[in-house]
């Protein structure tokens, strides 16, 4: 068994400008804060959890 997570990259496509504030806290925990930011990241169960909250803020695409 592989134990190796997939590597996306995530970015935000969509302003934190008038958002609730655990979905602030999401996108700045995820490394990200302005538009068109992005992170490369190991794709694990939290993180998954994570941009599932923002998942209208932000663009998954595997690498």
């Amino acid at each position: 068994m592989d134990n190796t997570m997939a590597k996306v990259r995530i970015t935000q496509v969509r302003s934190m400008i008038k958002r609730a504030e655990t979905q602030q806290k999401t996108i700045l925990s995820l490394g990200l804060g302005k538009r068109q930011s992005f992170v490369e990241v190991e794709y694990t169960p939290q993180i998954q959890g994570m941009v599932k909250k923002v998942s209208h803020l932000v663009k998954v695409t595997e690498l």
